[in-house]
């Protein structure tokens, strides 16, 4: 059995210098990624298009596998930061603003880097971290959860749960789709549709 790549970084970055180094090496690694593909990107690839030596891409990061793991870290956090700011600002907001908001923010989630995210689905093997867009998932889904309950009185369906994972997989699934396949149907009109459909599935009066 061949041993598992190594997919931690050797040491973390602490000095502005050595943090500006490890941005441009991600940085890089997002750009050949997107022009190569995971196949065919190497570290020596990375090096070069970060402008650093293989030896300091090896300082902080052992395996191509090390530099994509901390490259959907990188991807996740920034993907979580729109989905937490955004759950935020919605918890007082009105049912149909809620909604719409979620669509919009889950659209804007998956669109930060859509050519990246797109090579990080399909192509990138379980490099170690991969489980973290299923820690955002549950993240989001608690959200949810959360507000559906402080909105109980207001909805048709009884069974909160089922409307949580329903309304969440809905928007995830569209989204992921318009973003990865079909990227010119992302804006108001596909947020309209999806924002329209959850509503008449949640509100009561409808």
């Amino acid at each position: 059995m061949a041993p598992r790549p190594k997919t931690l970084p050797r040491k973390a970055a602490t000095q502005e210098r050595s943090k500006a180094t490890v941005d441009a090496i991600l940085g890089a690694t997002a750009k050949v990624l997107v022009k190569e593909g995971y196949d065919r990107a190497s570290t020596n690839r990375i090096a070069e298009a970060a402008g650093v030596s293989i030896g300091s891409l090896y300082q902080y990061f052992p395996s191509k596998e090390a530099l994509v793991a901390a490259l959907i870290e990188r991807h996740m956090d920034e993907m979580g930061a729109v989905v937490r700011d955004s759950m935020a600002r919605l918890a007082d907001a009105e049912l149909e603003v809620a909604t719409r908001e979620l669509v919009r923010m889950m659209i804007d989630a998956h669109a930060l880097d859509p050519k990246l995210h797109k090579v990080l689905v399909e192509q990138v093997p379980r490099v170690g971290r991969l489980e973290r867009i299923q820690d955002l998932e549950a993240h989001a889904i608690a959200l949810a959860r959360a507000y559906l309950e402080a909105r109980r009185h207001e909805l048709r369906p009884k069974d909160l749960n089922l409307a949580t994972f329903v309304v969440v997989h809905v928007v995830e699934s569209v989204t992921h789709a318009a973003v990865l396949r079909s990227p010119e149907l992302l804006g108001d009109a596909l947020i309209g549709e999806l924002a329209d459909m959850i509503l008449r599935y949640l509100r009561r009066d409808v």
